[in-house]
């Protein structure tokens, strides 16, 4: 079956990554600017790495037939560093209307601070004045409710950002219904050990429905696997889910979200 992963770090993944994805049934997948595992120390540092992911990226993801899109931001991370942020976000329209470039994310909370909050705010007020989509990393673990609720109540007093253009991703059973209930789309993301394994995403997807639901790998540099995607789609097989059901998950719900953006120029496979 043919599938898109719509969170996905490919700058930490090898070039045999992109293959295997493809040998899988991988057609896109969607790259949101991350923690390169180091605090980045200056705004020249994020230009290089915008680049990667707007020029670099694409070209090797075609090398094994793929179509690659990513999004910008600075990462929650890296946010308590509030004077980088703002020169971050402001360099941001540099390349934000480059083919490819869906949105602003992935933003969000971390260990849901002050400065983290704050630049979360900035990240949402320039989206709104461009008018783009938004992908949202909410906390691990312990933090994960608050943050989650701590995002869904500053994303509510805006007016100017439509539920519809945002994703509020790695929610987990005790996070969905505070996204999904007020209209944003949500993503499950598969780790080893971490967020949601592809037998707790299908539970999750039997409980609350398909409508504005997607699964992603998540793959980056620490324990994750990018044909986590896959093993969601026989994990819904073997619970006999029908193929029309799996393939609205997998591959019709990210391009739903992603036409929202004019930039996204899918070639759909033959």
């Amino acid at each position: 079956m043919q599938f898109i992963d719509p969170h996905v770090h490919m700058v930490s993944r090898t070039t045999d990554d992109y293959e295997r994805m493809a040998r899988m049934g991988c057609v896109a997948m969607s790259e949101p600017a991350f923690w390169a595992g180091f605090d980045r120390g200056s705004v020249d540092g994020f230009r290089d790495y915008f680049r990667q992911l707007t020029e670099f990226e694409p070209k090797r993801a075609s090398w094994s037939g793929l179509q690659h899109f990513t999004w910008l931001c600075i990462n929650a991370k890296e946010a308590e560093n509030v004077a980088l942020s703002r020169e971050v976000i402001k360099m941001i329209p540099e390349f934000i209307h480059k083919t490819g470039v869906l949105g602003i994310g992935e933003i969000g909370l971390n260990k849901n601070t002050k400065n983290e909050s704050t630049i979360f705010a900035e990240h949402l007020e320039l989206a709104a004045g461009l008018d783009e989509l938004v992908l949202i990393h909410t906390p691990h673990l312990q933090d994960k409710y608050k943050g989650t609720r701590m995002i869904v109540d500053m994303l509510k007093e805006r007016s100017d950002l439509v539920p519809s253009r945002v994703c509020i991703d790695h929610v987990e059973e005790h996070t969905v219904r505070l996204a999904k209930d007020n209209g944003y789309w949500c993503g499950m993301t598969l780790y080893p050990t971490t967020k949601c394994t592809p037998a707790r995403a299908a539970d999750i997807i039997e409980r609350y429905g398909d409508e504005r639901m997607m699964v992603n790998s998540a793959g980056d540099w620490g324990p994750s696997n990018p044909l986590a995607v896959p093993d969601f789609i026989m994990e819904m097989r073997r619970r006999g889910h029908s193929e029309a059901k799996i393939r609205k998950v997998v591959y019709e719900n990210p391009l739903e979200f992603f036409r929202q953006c004019d930039r996204f120029e899918f070639q759909v496979p033959e």
